[in-house]
């Protein structure tokens, strides 16, 4: 079967019993797809790289482990598996989807670097309501703002929080966790960090809700 991927319309050739055995996803979309377009499959909002680390998958059985690449590369192989968390997700293949997510953290631990708003964005546009990629990016984003070394604040964040209430609460709750075990010098030195992620949690969820309403 000619798989088509992404924007740009990346190719791959498969064999269509082995993408339907691992899913039901590629059985209705394969049948639906031979009776319009040839026998071709379109997944033209999907992620290449993240689709090509499940075809790897797929044919050889494994992921490689981000800990036996050099630095430069555990960053954008990080990248890639939280997007094949998503695409995971999507087609209902739950072992490679916990591979992928223990490969993100692991990823995002050793290049020591974090997901942004435009990472974290689409998770929850896309997952459901106490996904554990929301879990781990919420408590990533509070350590950030929290930290006072780190560059970032509340405002780094804003697009998440106008975007989505779930994110909001999510990322209270990860601080308020985080305060419940936090040493009395440590918790006195963050309450204007946590007044003013609630403030913006708070603008967020109005926003939120303003958007409906509209």
């Amino acid at each position: 079967m000619d798989v088509y991927v992404g924007r740009n319309r990346s190719h791959w050739c498969l064999h269509r019993d082995l993408l339907c055995y691992h899913t039901p996803y590629f059985q209705e979309r394969s049948l639906g797809e031979s009776k319009q377009k040839d026998g071709k499959m379109e997944l033209l909002e999907e992620d290449p790289q993240a689709f090509g680390l499940l075809v790897k998958w797929l044919y050889q059985g494994r992921l490689e482990d981000v800990s036996d690449m050099p630095l430069e590369r555990k960053w954008d192989y990080a990248d890639a598996c939280q997007k094949l968390y998503l695409l995971c997700d999507k087609i209902d293949m739950p072992q490679l989807k916990n591979i992928a997510i223990d490969q993100f953290r692991k990823g995002c631990y050793e290049a020591g670097l974090v997901p942004g708003p435009e990472e974290i964005k689409p998770i929850y546009d896309t997952t459901p309501a106490r996904s554990p990629i929301r879990k781990l990016v919420s408590q990533i984003a509070a350590r950030q703002i929290m930290d006072p070394e780190s560059d970032s604040d509340a405002s780094t964040y804003r697009m998440c929080f106008e975007a989505s209430a779930d994110f909001a609460i999510d990322v209270v709750n990860a601080i308020r966790q985080g305060a419940k075990n936090a040493p009395p010098e440590v918790l006195d030195g963050s309450i204007q960090r946590i007044g003013v992620i609630v403030k913006k949690a708070a603008e967020g969820l109005a926003s939120t809700i303003n958007n409906i309403a509209a």
